[in-house]
């Protein structure tokens, strides 16, 4: 089986993959834009987050309830995700959790206050601008068991066997070498920890004119892998426990992200989880 831990977007070089995810996310974080901006999606005639739905808000189509997304203070929903990390990470007071490319806080928010009393939450992003703004909505929060840290997710800024649970929400495929997520997200683990990730799956082949596009490698689409491979990797770092599922329901709104092409004939939004093994008795 191919691996494509080293590549995104087929052939396209990683520091130049990671030069525009960095530039995408920090312009999204200073100019305000959410989901709507920027992927090739004409809001003006093909629905998506900002189509005017009523019925439902992005982060609502994403299976946050309205009483997560009351609880958070404006600024820190950017609608950038494809899930709920928090529905399934089964968090718990006291525990550490590591939001893997945390943008400006909407999980990790979510995070600190199922781990309150004695837990607190870690987010890291690679985007200055967007810690830049997650830092300014810890205040806007008043969430002092929060932090913000930069780096990038395959060269965490955490340290070894401190972390109970990672989450992350649509990021994971924007990294150029996604064994390095793992192999790092495995360290900073401790024995028992788990990880609980919502990001996009391939389940088909791109065509080359997405696979090359900037905007569809920033827009959470070029670079996702297959089940197949992310459980090589998950595996490959020391993993067990390993279940990728995918939910066939969310090509509903995947195929709103692009005006041009039905995404969800490539595309589809998963639960990721995994656990680091126990020590040894």
């Amino acid at each position: 089986m191919s691996n494509d831990t080293d590549t995104v977007a087929g052939d396209r070089d990683p520091e130049e993959a990671r030069k525009l995810v960095r530039e995408r996310y920090g312009t999204i974080a200073t100019d305000g834009q959410d989901c709507c901006g920027d992927v090739g999606v004409d809001v003006a005639d093909d629905g998506g987050c900002c189509d005017g739905n009523e019925d439902a808000t992005g982060s609502e189509r994403l299976g946050y309830d309205t009483d997560d997304i009351a609880s958070v203070a404006d600024g820190a929903d950017l609608g950038l995700g494809c899930g709920n990390p928090k529905a399934f990470a089964e968090m718990a007071p006291g525990e550490t959790v590591l939001d893997l490319g945390s943008g400006a806080g909407f999980d990790c928010f979510l995070a600190a206050q199922e781990v309150c009393p004695g837990g607190r939450v870690i987010g890291v992003d690679m985007t200055p601008e967007m810690v830049s703004k997650a830092r300014e909505n810890v205040v806007k929060n008043d969430a002092d068991n929060v932090e913000f840290r930069l780096g990038e997710i395959s060269h965490l800024p955490v340290a070894d066997t401190t972390v109970d649970v990672i989450i992350s929400n649509c990021v994971v495929n924007l990294v150029p070498e996604k064994q390095l997520v793992f192999d790092d997200a495995y360290r900073v683990l401790r024995p028992g920890g788990r990880v609980a990730i919502s990001d996009v799956v391939q389940t088909a082949p791109f065509p080359d004119d997405v696979k090359m596009d900037p905007d569809s490698l920033t827009g959470c689409v070029a670079g996702a892998s297959t089940v197949a491979d992310l459980e090589a990797m998950l595996d490959s770092a020391g993993f067990d426990a390993i279940e990728i599922a995918p939910k066939d329901e969310s090509t509903e709104f995947i195929s709103d992200w692009d005006a041009d092409r039905d995404l969800g004939d490539y595309l589809v939004s998963a639960t990721i989880e995994a656990r680091k093994p126990p020590q040894d008795p």
